[in-house]
């Protein structure tokens, strides 16, 4: 084994950590349907103990991400959330505020026509921002559904000075240490006309909204030309960057598992926030987080690996020769920068993630080790049980 690439590699994930979303261990589906799996997370606290099995076998996912609508009651408060959390060995992460399934907001949130209902929105949000302090999470993450169907259905520009005044009053709301992520997607579900479509108007609100506010790039809301990692360079070159939705597509939002699709696209990625360390001596404080939709792979082993292909990924990038790569930008020699990242891609890291493994006292082969655990069995037969005493549904159920 190559000592310079081990050491490379160590260094590297040692420095990376990867939220988890509660919801990617609930039943989840499509527009048509939900599909139903038995070992799937019921509540907040089966999400807890299956997102601390993925980081017991990573080492890699100290944080799981949490949706107030769905994972917050009066029976579920943040307090016995984030102790939970602790007995299991993580922390509560991100906080997303919900404001695209309620009736209210069918014609938008932030931007919508009614006063009352803009003031509902922003007061949810507000209420996302004191869980946030409750839990001691330093982001909220903002991404919104609103937009328009049909030309002139609404007035654009107003809509846009509603986000820029609604989003300042959250930012007010901010502790010191909070960061508001504001995400953005081309459509889905307005198709006429998106409030936040793309990362300039992301970026155009946070810089409007204040110092907190930062962009979050969901790798799967892009069209599919679109190149990402430029738009990972501008952000980081405004000091915007703020966090990724990790997850992968071949069509449009598909949430399909990272580098299911295209990996050498998440390795351009990691390369270009890596070169930003490396040339200014700064770590960007990014946020890594899971979103994704395992509908048909089993919860767990799919979020695995995802984060075990982030960090054979982000080894890679970190292989890339910084200095061969300046060199030959400098000196025009296109054919020798590009293969700087192609042999960096093409590296084998296996024996260097696996050494790093087990200097973290972990199995090897993280998915081999949940495979050998018997961590889905028992839960299988434990939820199965308990749908069963709560009269949940476990059969069809139609959006």
């Amino acid at each position: 084994m190559n000592l310079h690439v081990t050491e490379c590699v160590h260094q590297a994930l040692d420095g990376l950590d990867i939220e988890l979303p509660s919801w990617g261990f609930a039943d989840t589906g499509t527009r048509f349907g939900k599909f139903h799996q038995d070992a799937a997370a019921i509540d907040i606290y089966d999400k807890i103990k299956d997102a601390a099995t993925v980081h017991r076998l990573t080492k890699a996912c100290s944080s799981m991400a949490v949706h107030v609508l769905w994972d917050f009651s009066d029976e579920n408060l943040p307090a016995r959330v984030v102790k939970s959390a602790s007995r299991e060995g993580i922390r509560i992460g991100s906080i997303n505020p919900n404001l695209f399934q309620d009736q209210d907001f069918k014609l938008g949130s932030f931007g919508n026509p009614s006063p009352d209902i803009r003031k509902k929105a922003v007061d949810h949000c507000l209420k996302s921002i004191r869980i946030a302090t409750e839990c001691n999470s330093d982001n909220i993450t903002f991404w919104f559904a609103d937009g328009t169907n049909y030309p002139g259905q609404d007035s654009i520009r107003l809509r846009k000075q509603l986000f820029e005044s609604n989003l300042g009053k959250c930012h007010q709301s901010l502790s010191p240490g909070q960061k508001m992520l504001i995400e953005y997607k081309p459509f889905e579900p307005a198709f006429y006309h998106t409030d936040i479509a793309d990362w300039g108007m992301a970026l155009c609100l946070a810089q409007k909204t204040g110092p907190q506010a930062k962009v979050l790039v969901d790798t799967g809301h892009h069209y599919a030309s679109q190149n990402i990692e430029q738009i990972v360079a501008w952000l980081l070159d405004e000091e915007r960057l703020g966090g990724f939705h990790f997850n992968d597509r071949r069509y449009a939002d598909d949430d399909l598992t990272l580098g299911s699709i295209d990996p050498y696209q998440v390795f351009r990625i990691f390369t270009e926030i890596l070169a930003y360390h490396r040339e200014t001596g700064t770590r960007p404080e990014i946020a890594y987080m899971v979103d994704q939709s395992h509908n048909l792979k089993p919860k767990i082993p799919a979020m695995i690996q995802t984060v075990t292909w982030a960090q054979e990924l982000y080894a890679k990038a970190a292989l890339v020769p910084w200095k061969a790569l300046r060199i030959n930008q400098i000196k025009g020699d296109i054919i020798s920068a590009e293969q700087c990242l192609q042999r960096a891609f093409m590296t084998d890291v296996t024996g260097a993630l696996a050494s790093w493994r087990k200097e973290k006292g972990l199995y090897p082969d993280p998915l081999e080790a949940y495979s050998k655990s018997g961590y889905e069995a028992s839960v299988t037969q434990e939820r199965k049980q308990r749908r069963q005493d709560l009269g949940l549904n476990t059969k069809t159920s139609y959006a």
